[in-house]
């Protein structure tokens, strides 16, 4: 029960910490902003053990449907907004392989997820290399304890505090416009959870004449392992998502379709942690820029 608490918040970690990155260093311009409507999910029947080995887990599926903007109140000050305002986790049945009938039904949930409230304030700006500072407010609003058994979880009922600074430059390859951004910063959890290391690099180009960015971002997540909460076995007792790490590889291709919108993919897949899925996430989605 421990380890498949973990896990499922450790999935919905994937997408956050990614969404966090999607304005780098550079805040919007005053009255500017950016929009985005996006399904993210994974299906996984395996996972990172607390001491990084592979494991099969029954398999379980995670889905978020979520609104991301960022919106420029000054040309320093931008505030963002994620919100899964619809979260799905099922687990399948586990089967006997003697008698082929059902050990265990499987179980699902739906509700909104947990959101998260940014400020990002641009320490340096319109310079070669820009700085910014990005304050982030958990709000627990999804379910921390659904199914049977209070397993099932699109939130993990705890209030959190997330300080990232972001420092980016744009250059040009030949004709083609670039950028870097690399990122690091601290998530103060409650409830007992063990607070968190954030980092992470990413790299994008515009190509063929803009119409398309490709990005690579590599980004993790590292315990402090201080967390005070038990398990004791009870199913309304969770120990969900602590000391939970992973290393993540993550490409996105992004589509301009007119000069101002667009689709976007995007592929996630864990390639070393701790209590976390090893399967692949994938996320799809529609991006207005105004």
């Amino acid at each position: 029960m421990l380890h498949y608490k973990n896990i499922l918040l450790s999935g919905l970690f994937l997408l956050l910490t990614n969404l966090v990155l999607a304005g780098g260093g550079w805040p919007q311009p005053k009255g500017k902003g950016y929009f985005k409507l996006s399904q993210w999910w994974v299906i996984s029947n395996q996972h990172f053990t607390d001491t990084g080995l592979l494991d099969p887990n029954v398999t379980t599926g995670t889905f978020n449907t979520s609104i991301y903007a960022e919106y420029g109140f000054t040309n320093r000050l931008t505030g963002i907004v994620y919100f899964p305002f619809f979260s799905r986790v099922y687990t399948n049945n586990i089967v006997s392989g003697t008698t082929g009938k059902v050990i265990v039904p499987g179980e699902s949930i739906n509700s909104i997820g947990d959101t998260d409230v940014s400020f990002k304030y641009g320490l340096i700006v319109n310079k070669p290399v820009v700085l910014s500072a990005t304050l982030t407010l958990g709000l627990p609003f999804g379910n921390p304890a659904g199914g049977s058994q209070g397993n099932l979880q699109t939130g993990d009922g705890e209030f959190n505090q997330m300080l990232i600074f972001d420092a980016g430059t744009g250059f040009k390859v030949g004709n083609v416009s670039s950028y870097a951004n690399a990122y690091f910063g601290f998530n103060q959890r409650n409830g007992g959870y063990s607070d968190e290391w954030r980092f992470g690099f990413e790299a994008g180009a515009n190509l063929f004449k803009n119409k398309v960015t490709a990005i690579m971002r590599f980004y993790g997540v590292r315990s402090l392992n201080n967390g005070t909460q038990n398990d004791d076995n009870n199913a309304g007792t969770s120990f969900f998502a602590n000391n939970s790490e992973h290393f993540t590889i993550s490409p996105e291709i992004a589509y301009n379709i007119k000069e101002n919108w667009g689709v976007s993919f995007t592929y996630g897949k864990a390639v070393a942690g701790r209590l976390i899925f090893a399967d692949p996430s994938y996320s799809v989605g529609a991006f207005l820029k105004f």
